[in-house]
C-alpha cells in the first residue's frame, strides 16, 4: 500500500511567508513516507475575497508559486497537488490545482468549476468569486503512484454529479483542496466529504484552510481522510499540520466488486 498526506494551513496575503510555512509542512508530510501530498485551496495567497487573485496570478509554467511546487516535489521525491493557485486567464484568473510529479513535471491541472458566489450572512459575509475567477470546464482524473485521483475544489463538493463523472472516468481517490467558511464548514464539510466517498466507493481526501485570515475571514479547518466505506480515518480539527493515511486499492476494488454501483447506474438508461 501507499500513503497520501493532506496539509492544513492558515494562509495569509503574504506569498513569501505562506510558501515558507508550506515548505515546512511539506517536509513534515514527506517524513510520513507519503507518495502524494496535498495542499489546501489558496495555500499561497489568501484574503477576504478573491479580488486580489488576478494581481498575483501567474502564467502557466512560470512564476514563484509554480517554481516552489516544482522544487518541493523534486526535493522530497513526492507527487505534489498544489491546492489552488491563481493562473492568468485574460483579465481574470483560474483557481487551478496543479499536479506535479516527483521529477518536477506537470502531470495535470484542474480549474475549479463551481465558483463560490454565495451570501453566507447578508451584509457581512458575502463571496463573489466569479468577479475575478474564470470557471474551468474540464474534469481531471490523473494516474498517480497511489491510484487514480479525481480532482475537485471546495464548492465543487456540493455537486455530486461532478464526482460521479469522475468515478465513471476511473477515479479511485477524490482530492478536494478547500477553504470552507467557518459557518458552512461546521454545517456541511465533513458530511459532504463522507457522502462523496460513500456514494462512489472512493477514498476522499480533504485538505483545508483553518482559522483566522486577513480581513476577518475565518475558515473551518478539519482536514479529513475518509475511506471508501465512509469511515473517517483521520481528522485535524484546528491548527496547521499534516494528516496521512494508507490507500488500500485492493480493499476499494473488493468493495466495488461486491457493490458494483458503476454497473447499477440508470441515470442515462431508458427505464420502462
Amino acid at each position: 500500500m501507499s500513503s497520501i498526506a493532506a496539509i492544513q494551513m492558515t494562509s495569509t496575503d503574504n506569498i513569501e511567508q505562506n510558501l515558507v510555512r508550506a515548505g515546512r509542512l511539506i517536509e513534515t508530510a514527506a517524513q510520513t513516507q507519503a507518495k502524494v501530498i496535498v495542499l489546501p485551496e489558496m495555500f499561497a495567497i489568501m484574503g477576504m475575497d478573491t479580488e486580489n487573485q488576478p494581481a498575483y496570478s501567474e502564467p502557466l509554467g512560470s512564476g514563484v508559486i509554480q517554481d516552489f511546487l516544482v522544487e518541493q516535489a523534486k526535493h522530497h521525491g513526492v507527487w505534489l497537488l498544489g491546492g489552488t493557485i491563481p493562473i492568468t486567464h485574460k483579465d481574470k484568473a483560474t483557481a487551478t490545482c496543479l499536479v506535479i510529479d516527483n521529477a518536477g513535471n506537470l502531470q495535470a491541472r484542474y480549474d475549479k468549476m463551481h465558483l463560490f458566489d454565495v451570501i453566507v450572512k447578508p451584509g457581512s459575509e458575502e463571496y463573489h468569486e466569479s468577479k475575478t475567477i474564470h470557471p474551468g470546464n474540464t474534469l481531471t482524473v490523473v494516474q498517480t503512484p497511489i491510484g487514480a485521483i479525481g480532482l475537485g475544489v471546495c464548492y465543487d463538493l456540493r455537486f455530486p454529479e461532478l464526482f460521479r463523472t469522475l468515478l465513471n472516468q476511473g477515479a479511485e481517490i477524490f482530492v478536494i483542496p478547500a477553504a470552507f467558511t467557518a459557518k458552512t464548514g461546521a454545517a456541511h464539510w465533513q458530511a459532504l466529504l463522507k457522502a462523496r466517498a460513500i456514494e462512489n466507493i472512493c477514498y476522499c481526501v480533504g485538505s483545508a484552510q483553518v482559522g483566522q485570515h486577513p480581513q476577518d475571514r475565518q475558515t473551518y479547518g478539519h482536514s479529513t481522510l475518509i475511506d471508501p466505506w465512509g469511515q473517517t480515518l483521520e481528522t485535524l480539527a484546528q491548527g496547521e499540520g499534516v494528516i496521512s493515511c494508507e490507500i488500500d486499492l485492493d480493499y476499494l476494488r473488493d468493495l466495488r466488486t461486491r457493490m458494483p454501483i458503476e454497473q447499477h447506474q440508470r441515470l442515462f438508461c431508458e427505464v420502462k
